[in-house]
């Protein structure tokens, strides 16, 4: 048997040599001959690609296509070989890429002969779409993409295949300025109406990605029109029902991007009475599990911000009892009797239920209602603590969005959180996840911490508190405003015992760090959670006894500093609690400095900061508290009086009454 192997390997090297020697006969016509041959053989063929590679097939190839001496015909059929090579395994693409293959095809593009340059596309358009080929080889010469929009016009392969490379290409921000710049959308416009299905589709698909979060081009797009008809027109009539499936998908998501950029009202029929029936109609079981996938995610994000969209999608064609199936397939009686399609599905199955929790996620954002009918939905709970635990970490991401959607209902964290124990899993998750996972479980956390979670004692007893601690060292923003507001939502009316755990697992220089933190959600929550620190009198006197030093010339700084208003008023509070202290206040009566900004305050253009500085000066003086004589002399020798009896005649009721 092995001997029969090495023999029959040995004429298919054989062979595949006899096609490469031939490239390099001094006779052009059997040059040419050879390559046509070379070609045919190579149709369909893996083992065949895979052995002309290695024989170094491509080297000479690419020779023959850029000599000046080829005939047209010869270099258009060596174009046509390398375009099948490309087809075969990403190990081929990677060879050719190796080979310097882009720059030679993107030279073959200036050649006056349209065949040549629809063969050089054609094969262009093949590299591009392979994973392993890296979109900025196209962008590496500037004046690239201004010839391939100039070749638009040439032919309809020319259109196909530019189109094609432009979808593939297109990834991200800096791409789309680029190919906007170079005037994609005035070039582009025009094929949606072509008489070719196939430039029509790779036309639409250009449009939702130079759209795809891009405000400028969806501004652009909205006031575009097609032989008197306005692009978003022309897209709804795109999404109607007799239309192929990936052409009703991909217009939705043109107007998609369109709506979330802007462009387009949430309220616009086209978006209510066309886009989002149509996306939700993708999520039916009888699609296909890609255009389940792609019509879930983008309904996730067109609603994601819009609690009427979520209201409406939610009650069309019973969409949440619809999700439920996502995390059924493919099932033991599935009617898939393609086995190539169920081992694909099966391998494939995490995306749906991927695409499910982000719908959920987006579904449950804002409505009660929603988010009872989510819940209430057959194992969602269970479907959600299995997700955090998944190995494809966009499930898990997915599922942590989910929750965290959920978690913002008060009733869900009393009753089903509860039920479940979601707190343990998403603690689990916590230990060591990416940033992106991160994120969004801390804020989970953030919500399962307020003081009518019942979640919240056995989170501390887990450790919690040295987990948050660590968050709020994070390089990244997000994180470290997650990690405080977290602590700060655990020092709500928590016990004195609580409070000291977090200074100590905080330090007093972790804590000042952030009260310094160039960022303002960081600071904000910083001073929330002295504020909850700093509550009920015993801990008042006894934190202050312990770090008022430092706080009080946090304090003054802030005070002092280049803040907002929300900051200072803030800030004063938190000196509001302290004068509320037994021995606290005469960290405040023996700090002139602090008494001169409270007074400042006082006479402050902003009535929010009047009325906070007004708490802070109410809190030293109660009649009933011992040494409350001397401290209202001190102020009233301030002039103290005088700036109240200013503030009883302003037009302000709240700075009146008080």
């Amino acid at each position: 048997l092995l001997q029969l192997f090495l023999l029959s390997l040995q004429e298919v090297t054989a062979s595949s040599r006899h096609y490469v020697d031939r490239l390099f006969d001094l006779d052009p016509q059997k040059v040419l001959q050879g390559v046509i041959d070379m070609k045919n053989a190579v149709i369909g063929n893996n083992k065949q690609k895979a052995n002309l590679i290695v024989l170094g097939a491509v080297p000479r190839l690419l020779y023959l296509l850029q000599q000046e001496t080829s005939s047209t015909e010869l270099r258009t059929e060596c174009a046509v070989v390398l375009g099948s090579l490309a087809m075969g395994t990403e190990n081929n693409v990677k060879s050719l890429l190796d080979c310097h293959i882009i720059p030679a095809l993107l030279q073959g593009l200036l050649s006056p002969d349209l065949k040549f340059i629809e063969a050089c596309l054609r094969c262009l358009r093949t590299v591009f779409i392979s994973p392993v080929t890296p979109e900025d080889l196209l962008y590496t010469d500037a004046t690239v993409i201004s010839h391939l929009m100039a070749l638009l016009s040439r032919s309809r392969y020319t259109q196909e295949y530019i189109c094609q490379i432009f979808s593939h290409c297109c990834k991200g921000p800096d791409h789309q300025t680029i190919l906007f710049n170079h005037g994609a959308v005035q070039n582009i416009a025009h094929l949606l109406v072509s008489t070719s299905y196939k430039v029509r589709m790779q036309a639409l698909k250009c449009f939702s990605v130079l759209a795809f979060e891009n405000p400028q081009v969806s501004m652009t797009l909205v006031n575009v029109s097609v032989d008197g008809e306005l692009l978003p027109q022309i897209f709804v009539k795109m999404l109607q029902r007799d239309k192929p499936i990936e052409m009703q998908l991909t217009s939705a998501k043109c107007l998609t991007s369109m709506c979330r950029a802007g462009a387009i009202r949430t309220d616009d029929p086209c978006i209510v009475l066309k886009t989002l029936p149509c996306l939700v109609r993708m999520c039916s079981k009888d699609r296909l599990l890609e255009e389940r996938v792609e019509g879930a995610e983008t309904l996730a994000y067109l609603i994601e911000t819009d609690v009427e969209l979520q209201r409406m999608a939610s009650i069309t064609d019973h969409l949440i009892v619809m999700l439920a199936d996502y995390f059924k397939y493919p099932s033991s009686v599935s009617a898939i009797t393609d086995i190539k399609r169920l081992d694909h599905d099966l391998k494939h199955a995490h995306e749906l239920r991927q695409a499910a929790f982000k719908l959920y996620a987006s579904l449950g954002a804002n409505d009660e209602d929603i988010r009872k009918k989510i819940i209430e939905t057959e194992n969602m709970m269970d479907r959600i603590v299995n997700g955090l635990s998944e190995s494809s970490i966009k499930v898990r991401l997915a599922a942590v969005r989910c929750l965290h959607s959920l978690s913002r209902s008060v009733q869900q964290l009393r009753t089903s959180f509860q039920d479940h124990a979601v707190w343990k899993p998403l603690m689990k998750v916590l230990q060591n996840a990416p940033n992106e996972i991160l994120v969004v479980a801390s804020s989970t956390l953030c919500n399962l911490l307020l003081e009518f979670s019942p979640s919240k004692e056995p989170i501390l007893e887990s450790g919690a508190i040295e987990l948050l601690c660590s968050l709020t060292q994070s390089e990244n923003i997000a994180l470290r405003v997650n990690g405080i507001w977290a602590l700060m939502n655990m020092a709500f009316q928590a016990e004195q015992k609580i409070k000291s755990d977090i200074l100590r697992g905080l330090s007093t220089e972790q804590l000042f760090q952030l009260l310094s933190d160039s960022d303002v959600n960081v600071l904000m929550k910083t001073l929330g959670l002295l504020r909850n620190l700093l509550s009920t009198r015993p801990h008042i006197d006894h934190i202050m006894s312990t770090h008022g030093k430092q706080i009080m010339q946090a304090v003054t700084l802030i005070l002092e500093g280049e803040h907002n208003i929300e900051v200072k008023e803030q800030t004063l509070c938190i000196l509001a609690n302290i004068a509320d202290g037994t021995t606290a206040k005469e960290l405040i009566m023996t700090n002139d400095d602090i008494l001169q900004k409270i007074k400042y305050y006082m006479s402050h253009s902003n009535a929010k900061l009047q009325l906070a500085a007004m708490f802070c000066i109410s809190n030293l003086i109660w009649n009933e508290e011992e040494g409350s004589q001397e401290r209202q002399d001190k102020l009233r020798d301030m002039g103290i009086v005088d700036i109240l009896h200013k503030l009883s005649q302003s037009s302000d009721p709240n700075l009146c009454d008080k």
